[in-house]
């Protein structure tokens, strides 16, 4: 039987001790934005630019889902 590409770890686990320590200042930043998202998602403006008032297109929050300006 041979793995499917589901079947395998991630490329860069943060588990994986050959990838070095893992960077804590990229997930207190990446924490950070997910907590400023979620109150967007609360109030219905996750979708909108906070600069512009424009919404924000989904490719662009498909690419970054704490994306806060288009």
């Amino acid at each position: 039987m041979t793995d499917s590409p589901q079947d395998s770890p991630p490329e860069h686990s943060s588990t994986d001790p050959t990838q070095g320590p893992p960077d804590l200042d990229a997930i207190e930043r990446d924490l950070a934005a997910v907590e400023a998202a979620l109150p967007r998602l609360d109030d219905g403006s996750y979708w909108i630019d906070e600069v512009t008032g424009d919404e924000i297109p989904d490719g662009v929050l498909a690419a970054d889902p704490v994306a806060r300006r288009a």
